[in-house]
């Protein structure tokens, strides 16, 4: 096989041939590798070889072949299909009526999660391997990921996790008049430090993101299996600490440190910006809630009569803030931030963004899907996260005495 494909190089670079498009080396070695596959199936179908004396007088024979083009990853190929007599043979490396091998359809998924619109992948196509794939049957491809998102959003879950952030993201959806949809994420991180992702929920047409709607999406994970959660980390939306204790009673929550930053500047002058990022920071580093308390005072001091709101901001946080003060700086660093949704954010936005608005809450849920399916191709994320979240786990099993182990059952 090795002295063949060198061959076939060897004779593609003499003559100067293509690597892809019509007529390319690919397009060629594909269509000698689909066809002797394709023979060997007929082979199978009526057992026995072309050209076998076994086969003569025995029912059912060969019946020459059809010509059929088909769109692969190295372009449109034009492949010869064997027939028999009684029209019996269903081939399956090419089955009747396919038009795509499967290659070109994982290719149009990643180029969907990737946020391109289903006419500027049409566009790649034709341009890059000379097809013409039409929107309609982008759009058909890759609505087959809706079986898989459905069962997906409804598997079991884990029943107990250490940590789930939960945060929401805005899309722009046609439904009428454009307006901005909500879509809740929740990520937990599971007892062997693996990320997961627990599922997408829509908001409902002119609904901000509300505790209302986070008291539905947390009932259905626990309806889903998961019976406790350790820490759940929010940005801090009025209403949600008492719609996590009615799911969860034992949880404890915590606000994004970086989300009372982000607010706090909202009540600032941008020239101020660097001093009270510094004055805060004594703050949440503190040992302990009265050295943070200490140092809470002294920032009060020196703002209050300048921003006021800011120190009102911190006050109405505090119960929501204090919590990851009394763990280790292993959980610390973990749970001060929404850090590790955001990352998640940034990829579905850049998705999101790159498509502008969407027909209906469906193809937006596609999308996100498809983007969050796209995260860690290589694993190598994966890899990463468990090493992050291994002293951090030490930490939990301590802390949270016996929580832990009925994820490990």
């Amino acid at each position: 096989m090795d002295e063949q494909i060198q061959q076939l190089a060897d004779r593609a670079r003499a003559e100067g041939l293509r690597l892809t498009g019509e007529g390319g080396l690919l397009g060629r070695l594909t269509k000698l590798v689909t066809e002797a596959a394709l023979a060997g199936e007929m082979d199978d179908h009526l057992g026995y070889g072309k050209h076998d004396p076994v086969g003569r007088d025995g029912g059912n024979s060969r019946n020459g072949t059809r010509a059929k083009t088909v769109l692969t990853e190295a372009g449109p190929v034009g492949i010869s299909v064997p027939r028999d007599r009684d029209g019996s043979f269903e081939p399956a490396i090419v089955k009747k009526r396919q038009r795509r091998l499967s290659g070109v359809d994982d290719l149009v998924i990643s180029l969907s999660a990737k946020g391109l619109t289903h006419g500027e992948i049409s566009a790649h196509l034709a341009e890059i391997y000379g097809a013409e794939v039409s929107k309609q049957t982008i759009s058909t491809i890759t609505d087959r990921v809706m079986d898989g998102m459905a069962e997906w959003q409804n598997r079991p879950l884990d029943p107990v996790y250490p940590v789930i952030f939960i945060d929401c993201i805005h899309v722009k959806i046609r439904e009428g008049n454009v307006a901005n949809r909500p879509i809740y994420v929740a990520l937990a991180v599971t007892v062997d430090g693996t990320r997961d992702v627990l599922g997408l929920w829509a908001g409902e047409h002119g609904d901000g993101e509300g505790a209302k709607y986070w008291l539905r999406v947390l009932s259905e994970i626990k309806n889903r299996g998961t019976a406790d959660c350790c820490i759940v980390v929010c940005d801090g939306l009025k209403g949600l600490p008492e719609a996590i204790a009615q799911v969860w009673p034992q949880t404890i929550v915590q606000t994004c440190i970086v989300h009372l930053l982000r607010n706090s500047f909202r009540y600032a002058s941008r020239k101020d910006w660097s001093a009270i990022a510094k004055d805060l920071k004594p703050v949440y580093t503190a040992p302990s809630e009265q050295a943070a308390l200490d140092r809470f005072a002294e920032f009060s001091e020196k703002w209050e009569s300048r921003y006021p709101a800011i120190v009102r901001l911190w006050t109405n946080a505090w119960a929501e803030f204090v919590p990851f003060l009394q763990f280790d700086t292993e959980i610390r660093t973990i749970i001060c931030t929404t850090n590790a949704i955001e990352s998640i954010n940034a990829r579905i936005r850049r998705a999101v963004n790159a498509r502008g608005h969407f027909p209906s809450e469906q193809a937006a849920l596609k999308c996100v899907y498809l983007a969050i399916m796209s995260l860690d191709p290589t694993g190598t994320g994966r890899k990463r996260w468990s090493n992050r979240w291994k002293k951090a786990l030490n930490a939990f099993e301590i802390t949270f005495d016996g929580r832990l182990s009925a994820g490990r059952r």
